[in-house]
Order: C-alpha cells, then structure tokens, then sequence
C-alpha cells in the first residue's frame, strides 16, 4: 500500500504540549463550517488514559495498573459519501500519515490546504496511521466537513460513527490536550540549615518550580499532605530526588505531585532562589451552589466541592496523592457529583471510555467483580441526567460486550460470585466475600435493567427483552433465597447451598435506593439495619455515600445530616482543607494517616469523600430527573432541621434555583414537567392557574410545566 507522505509544509506534527496555559478541552472556538476533529470512538480517551495511569509514584518507585491498558487503534479508516451540485475547495488536516481516496481512486500531488472536491455523488475515504498518539482527521468546507456523520473502522469490518468533542483548530488536535496551570506560593514555616519546610495552605496539586537553582549535588524534595508526611523523608508516599551539576541559574520543574507541604534538604553546594508551584487544573465552571443557616455544613460544602475539583481532571480519579487512577466505584458517584456541582459531561464519558477500553474483555473492570456493574449503572444514570442518546449509542457495543463476558461468569443459580482472577471488594470491611453475596445479585439485577435501557436507544429490542426478563428473574431470587423474614432484612451470602445468617448493611440498603424492597420490607430494613447500631458500621466516605442516600430515601434527611456534620465536621475539626478516603473519630494524631500498612498511605483528597454535594443537591434541594435529560423532574426540598436552604442545581436547559425556609418555597424552573413535591399541615397557597394535587400522608404535588418563578407558602 503505497501511503503519500506530504512534504513539512502541509504535515502536522503533534505533541502532548505541558506548557504553563494549555489546551484543556477547549470551548467556543473559531472554525470554518463547524468542523471538528474525528477520531475512532474511545481512542482518544484510551490514548489520554495511557498518559495518565502511568504517572502513579510510591517512594519513588513507578506504580504501573495492574490491570490491562489499551492503547489506540494505529490505523484507521474515515469515510463519507457526499453530494455537491458544485466543486468545493476544502482544507484538510490530519494527525498521522494519510491516503485519500474518493471513489476508490488513490489522489496524487495535491494541495491539502486548497483540494477541490468534484461535484456529484462521490465516496470520500482517508486511510490515516498514527503509532505515536493516534489517528484524527479535520476537513473544513461549506458542505463537506468532518463531523460525527463520518465513519470510521479500524480495518475489522465493523464501522461505527466517528467520535468527536469540541476540538475544532488546526493546529490543536485531541492529541494536543494539557491541563491548565497557574502560579502558586507557599510559605516557610520551618527552617532549618540547608533544609526547610513549605505550606501550601492547602491540599494542591502540581509541579514544584525550584527557581534559579544552581550548584553541585543533590536536593531532595519530599511531598505530605499533612506535615508529618513531609517531614517523614522517605517514608512519605511521593518524593523527588534532583541532583544538580551546573554553574549558571536555571529554573527545575517536576513532574506533577499531590501536596500541601514540601519538606526540602539540600547538599552544601547546592542553592536555589526559592521553590514555588505550579497549580495543574481541569477549567471547571461551577453551575450548582448549596448554601444553608448551618455554617459548618456551608464549610463541609466548600471543601467537598474543592475535593471533586481537585480530582477531576482528564478524568474522575480516586485521589490525586496515591493511585492517581481512575476506579469504576470511585468514578461512579463522582459522575453523580458533578451533576449536582459543574454538569462537565465531558469529563464522565472520558471517563467511562477509558475504563472500558478495547474488546476482548478477558477480565472485570478494575479486575473487580462490582466495578463492572457500576461501569454500566453509570452508563445509564449519565443518560438519565443528560438526555445524550448519542453517546449511548456509541458506547452500547462495549455494553453489550462486557455484560456477555458477566453473564457467561453466572453459575448454575444465574449469581454471580468471585471466581480466579476476580477482586470481589464492596468496601473496605472485614466481611466475608466468597460464595454468593447478596449485594452483587442487586448490582447484576440493575446492570441487566440499565443495559435493557440502553438497548431500547439503540433498537437492541431482542437483547433488550432479555435482560429485562434476566434482571427480574435475578430480583425474584434475591427475595426468595436472601430475605429472612426472622432477620427482617436480606442476609449477606449464601455459599454451596448454605444461608449465612449475617446481616450487612450492603445489600438492605442497596435495595432502597434501587427500588427493589418492597412497602412491607422498608420499613424492616430501616429498623433492623440502617438505624441498627448493632449491624456491623460503615466506616468509609465510600459506601457513606449510600448510606445516607438510603437514610433520605426512607425520609431520614435529619439523621443524615446530623452523621455529615459529626464525621465530615470531624475531619474539618483537624485541618483537613480537602476531603479523606477514611475517617475513623477514635484515632488521634498521625493515626490518621496511615492505611494499607503504611504510615502516609491513606489519601488526604478522595474523590468519594465529596459525596455531600450529591447528598445536599438530591436530598436537601431535592432536585432530580425523572426522565432523560430534566424533561420531567421533581423537586422534593428538605430543611432536615434547618432554619433555610438555597442553592442552585444544573441540568442541560440551565439551573433549577430553590430558596426554602420554613413558611416559602421559591423555585425558579427550567422548560420541562416539573413537580414540586412538598409535605404541609393545610393546602399550600400558590398563584391562580398552578394545579395542586393532595396526596397521602399530607403530601402536595405542585405542577410546574412552564419555566418561570414560583412562590410557595405552606405550613
């Protein structure tokens, strides 16, 4: 195959550029007839997701995953049939070596920036390889423009609509994606003979700027989260060793570290002028807002949105000390939160793309048996919150994929259960997770009905029966092997035929917020699980955040807001400035910090930790989408023993707004069905023409189906 190489003049050369501004996911640009940039869908998420696993460091050691990283297809088709009354003259780009075809006819000594295209019914094909990023390709004209109408096909005969996204200069391809940076100071609070100790002020994220460095041997640079880890030496988690041997002042930049303090030693002949920062960010626009009458709760709020702040980036990571990568669990309430927070939907399908990478699937997701099924809950819940059918359709075929590798892992009983090879984790407690477990059945019974969701898009309606008949089936046998009439409560696993008589708090609180427990079970598992002391207790932000999400779905909004002001306000009570991975109130001092064995191992900034925007947006705001994209909503607001709240929640036609105290609602709408659902002692006083239903239980629904303000009274 005889692939024409352009001369320099008309190639461009891409590199992922690390300058101080960079091009992160740029929005409202210049272009020629909208044209964008097309790539294979998910290669370059899969390709961003090289760049970023490999970055995790542990006393200086690299920490590659321990699971499979793809890499993007390196040769790749585009096409698109065309048809112009009259020639056009077009542009063309690409990131790679190229070919172009139109009718099957290979085109030979041409200008790619003024390449007339004739007029009639034409076939227009690029053939582009990339082995250093990855294939991408930009056509600008009037009528003729690369968009996702084009396909594309890694040569394996299956062809799919080209993936695009808001990349639309020529000179700023996918490929060429930075985070942003601006300038940070600290200051010294310790000093010592060649050694001193810097604070931040608060938990950051960057590269360390040694500025007008020069001299003769080493400087060691070693990065904490709290102060004792800096000071530590080589027992904190991420370090630098730079060693220097040069007589004229030059400014060392490393590469990008989580820190809050720098504890710096340094040889006799080495000096430097000072050691700054450079803090490294995704651009986020805040578009939900929380505020209340309880200060600590309104301080809780800011620190967890800079905790989801500083975790998202190219992509929802965990933490932005020790793993740096992206989990499916962590990733998945973090979806979530930013719906209540930025509404960046972006940064979620970058997300779910990079966890799922390429076919085959020889394991699960993460290498876990649970993190599979929150890939795709989290598939569906990004649809229900967008509306974005398109990228449903996109993904659906690695959907499918994954849930046949899942169903063909199901035994004889159709549960699932942890076989060689699979990391059954739930969450950080010491409970048994062999056999079946009655939490993983839940997880499977909603994946199956979020993938029969999603087959509906696509018109998979035969794939879609079927696993709306497997969920219901599964959700059957939940009940009749796990739920103890005795107990009043699903039992935790059942191995070789033998019930375990133990009851955890996972599965019974799983089934409320899936609406799988029936009437007459709630109010048993509320009793004698979530309210139980004795049932074994939660003790990560991880699975508080279900928790507490249960404890509201059940009406218990105060309860879980008094636990959000004792465990989070704990953390606040000992300097923390951004959110932990655990918090355990009856350790002291550096106790704090250790986990995994290790004396800095716990993260001091994990993304699950944030779950209180999520819990103050759906919960206290009461905002959420009872169909695709906020077409009908309901607002179910909740002072929870507050005096007032107020806030702002972000859908894809703009903000809900809502002020409540204890006599007025004020709700500002977005076009769409609403509902206001509010309790009151006497019907609510609402303007002339607004319809008010009365429910049970003094229950009022008020119809909001036009955009507009509202005020309502009530008692």
């Amino acid at each position: 195959m005889n692939l024409k190489i352009f001369s320099k003049k008309y190639l461009i050369a891409f590199i992922l550029l690390l300058v101080t501004v960079g091009q992160a996911f740029p929005q409202n640009l210049e272009t020629t007839g909208n044209a964008k940039w097309i790539w294979y869908p998910g290669d370059f998420e899969v390709w961003l997701h090289t760049q970023v696993a490999g970055k995790r460091q542990e006393r200086g050691q690299p920490y590659p995953p321990f699971w499979r990283v793809d890499v993007p297809y390196p040769v790749i088709r585009f096409e698109k049939q065309y048809e112009l009354e009259t020639p056009e003259t077009v542009k063309i780009y690409a990131d790679g070596r190229y070919y172009m075809r139109i009718d099957g006819v290979i085109q030979t000594d041409f200008d790619p920036q003024n390449f007339t295209l004739p007029a009639g019914k034409h076939s227009l094909l690029f053939l582009i390889e990339n082995y250093k990023t990855f294939p991408s390709l930009l056509i600008q004209g009037n009528h003729v423009r690369t968009d996702n109408r084009w396909t594309v096909t890694n040569q394996d005969n299956s062809y799919y609509g080209a993936a695009s996204a808001d990349f639309a200069k020529p000179d700023a391809p996918p490929a060429s994606f930075s985070l942003e940076y601006t300038p940070i100071t600290a200051k010294v609070i310790q000093q010592d003979k060649n050694a001193l100790l810097l604070d931040f002020g608060k938990e950051t994220f960057g590269k360390v700027v040694v500025e007008k460095l020069k001299g003769q041997g080493r400087l060691k640079l070693f990065y904490g989260e709290s102060k004792e880890e800096a000071l530590a030496k080589t027992e904190a988690e991420t370090y630098d060793y730079l060693d220097i041997n040069r007589q004229f002042t030059t400014d060392e930049t490393t590469d990008t570290r989580a820190f809050r303090y720098i504890y710096a030693v340094w040889d006799e002949g080495v000096s430097f002028q000072e050691i700054t920062a450079l803090y490294e960010y995704l651009p986020l626009e805040q578009k939900g807002t929380f505020e209340c009458s309880d200060s600590l709760l309104n301080r809780i709020y800011d620190v967890s949105l800079y905790t989801l702040q500083l975790t998202t980036r190219e992509f929802h990571l965990d933490g932005i000390k020790r793993d740096r990568w992206i989990w499916s669990g962590d990733a998945l309430q973090s979806y979530l939160m930013n719906f209540y927070s930025f509404f960046d939907e972006g940064v979620n399908t970058r997300t779910l793309y990079a966890l799922r990478g390429h076919d085959p699937v020889k394991m699960h997701i993460n290498t876990i048996l649970d993190y599979s099924f929150y890939w795709m809950i989290g598939i569906y819940d990004h649809f229900l919150y967008t509306g974005d059918s398109a990228f449903v359709k996109q993904i659906y075929p690695r959907m499918k994929t994954l849930m046949d590798f899942c169903l063909e892992r199901t035994n004889k009983n159709g549960f699932v259960e942890g076989l060689p090879g699979d990391w059954v984790f739930i969450d950080w407690a010491p409970i048994e997770k062999d056999g079946e477990i009655s939490f993983q059945q839940l997880l499977l019974a909603r994946s199956l009905e979020a993938m029969a969701l999603s087959a509906e898009i696509v018109n998979d309606q035969a794939f879609a029966e079927r696993c709306k008949k497997q969920s219901e089936t599964i959700r059957q046998q939940i009940v009749d092997v796990f739920w103890s009439d005795e107990r009043g409560a699903f039992l935790h696993k059942r191995k070789d035929g033998v019930l375990d008589n133990t009851v955890t708090r996972y599965a019974n609180m799983f089934s409320i917020l899936f609406g799988y427990a029936g009437n007459d079970m709630i109010g048993k598992i509320r009793d004698n699980v979530i309210l139980n002391d004795e049932i074994l207790k939660i003790t990560t932000p991880y699975m508080k955040f279900y928790e507490l999400a249960s404890l509201c779905e059940i009406g218990e909004q105060q309860k879980a807001i008094e636990f959000v002001k004792d465990y989070w306000g704990g953390m606040l009570k000992l300097g923390a400035t951004s959110v932990w991975e655990a918090f355990d109130p009856e350790q002291s001092g550096a106790e704090h910090y250790a986990m995994y064995g290790r004396p800095f191992g716990k993260s001091l900034c994990h993304a699950w930790g944030a779950n209180p925007i999520y819990l103050f947006g759906k919960y206290l705001l009461g905002v959420k989408p009872t169909s695709p994209g906020y077409n009908d909503y309901v607002i179910s607001p909740s002072l929870a023993g507050l005096d007032w709240i107020k806030g702002k929640v972000p859908t894809p036609s703009g903000a809900i707004e809502i002020y409540m105290d204890k006599r007025v609602i004020n709700v500002k709408t977005i076009d769409g069905n609403g509902i206001l659902r509010i309790k009151s002692k006497s019907k609510p006083k609402v303007k002339k023409g607004i319809d008010v239903r009365a429910l049970e239980g003094g229950i009022y629904e008020i119809v909001l189906n036009t955009a507009g303000e509202y005020e309502v009274r009530y008692n």
